[in-house]
């Protein structure tokens, strides 16, 4: 790998950054992983909505069914919770048992933007009921607001549920988030879930590990960007005799697994349809590795967000199921090769999560 070295160490720059991530993500080739391995390699997957998990995979798996991971969820080998960023991702069981104590601080601090709601609530006791109630049966948040309101009446009701679903590991019950199954979320602890008591949070220094074995080369800012967690500096200081470390093209320290793949920059990176919030978008302080400056911004619109297309390694165009066809919008002209190819990897998203739904391809117009 070409890089430049200085008086600080050697230098990798973007396209090194970019070829280096896309590989640890899974999306420089497909690879024949199980579902289940690349959820736990990935450290989860942003699952806001039902759908994005399943286009995640479908870019990084050779082989992938719906199936696969709809079978995942319904044997309870995997779950949606609340966990990084204070988002709703998909983890293995195991991963649910021990991030969601790991941040637990985050989420401590998000009860404080509801204090105001939460005048007189003893929230020790709010966690106590609301688990009694979660675990009688699966409850919706609406449920939670109204049998909570009734023990505190003079508190704000939303308030009242978030702080529940702060304080205490929740999951979404089956069949949300199953594929091709319809389901309002209801929400029940992951112990009761799983029939096991959460584990001990796993330590700060192996989430450093395995964030950099899935999205490094990083900085201190980017890991804590992509967990929602401060402080995690002293983490990476008791690690650093067993790490590598480089600059960036501005002198930021980057830190590295020995072993870890970083491919030459000219690497070819083919085109990949990625889900809305995908994880590779939304897990590092300084994003130009995959987003080029002049495009940051562009994936959201108002309340919208649009699905990323990859193009030669970086955001390229939008892309999104309307009227029955996959319609992509690129951001420039693309040659005549990249045409191809992005079409042909819209044909293979198609055939893999939508065979039998008969939707056309087009491709749009550059969007200004």
């Amino acid at each position: 790998m070409t890089k430049t070295t200085t008086a600080q160490g050697p230098v990798l720059g973007t396209r090194a950054l970019n070829r280096a991530t896309l590989d640890r993500q899974l999306l420089l080739r497909r690879t024949p992983m199980a579902a289940r391995a690349a959820v736990e390699h990935l450290v989860g997957l942003q699952a806001q909505e039902v759908k994005p998990p399943y286009y995640a995979l479908a870019a990084r798996l050779d082989g992938f069914t719906t199936g696969e991971l709809a079978g995942l969820l319904e044997s309870r080998a995997a779950v949606r919770i609340v966990t990084l960023r204070s988002t709703i991702h998909l983890h293995t069981a195991e991963d649910s048992l021990t991030l969601r104590p790991l941040v637990q601080p985050a989420r401590d601090r998000e009860i404080n933007l509801f204090r105001k709601g939460l005048n007189g609530v003893d929230l020790d006791r709010l966690a106590v009921l609301a688990r009694e109630l979660v675990e009688e049966e699966p409850r919706t948040m609406k449920q939670l607001r109204e049998a909570l309101g009734t023990r505190w009446p003079d508190a704000d009701p939303q308030s009242l549920a978030i702080a529940a679903r702060c304080r205490l590991p929740l999951v979404q019950a089956t069949p949300r988030g199953v594929w091709g199954r319809s389901a309002q979320v209801t929400l029940t602890t992951a112990e009761h879930w799983l029939g096991r008591p959460q584990e001990p949070a796993a330590t700060a220094e192996t989430a450093v590990l395995r964030y950099l074995a899935a999205f490094g080369p990083a900085s201190v800012k980017d890991m804590q960007t992509w967990c929602g967690l401060t402080r995690m500096r002293p983490a990476f200081e008791r690690l650093r005799p067993e790490l590598l470390t480089f600059r960036d093209a501005q002198g930021v320290e980057l830190f590295d697994l020995p072993d870890a793949p970083r491919p030459d920059p000219a690497t070819p990176a083919p085109p990949r349809f990625l889900p809305e919030f995908d994880n590779l978008l939304l897990s590092h302080a300084d994003r130009t590795r995959v987003i080029p400056p002049a495009d940051r911004g562009r994936t959201w619109q108002a309340n919208t967000f649009y699905c990323p297309l990859l193009v030669d390694g970086f955001l390229a165009g939008v892309w999104r199921i309307l009227d029955g066809a996959l319609v992509i919008e690129p951001f420039r002209e693309l040659t005549a090769a990249e045409r191809a190819e992005v079409l042909a990897e819209g044909e293979y998203l198609l055939g893999t999560v939508h065979p039998d739904e008969g939707h056309d391809l087009r491709l749009g117009k550059v969007l200004p």
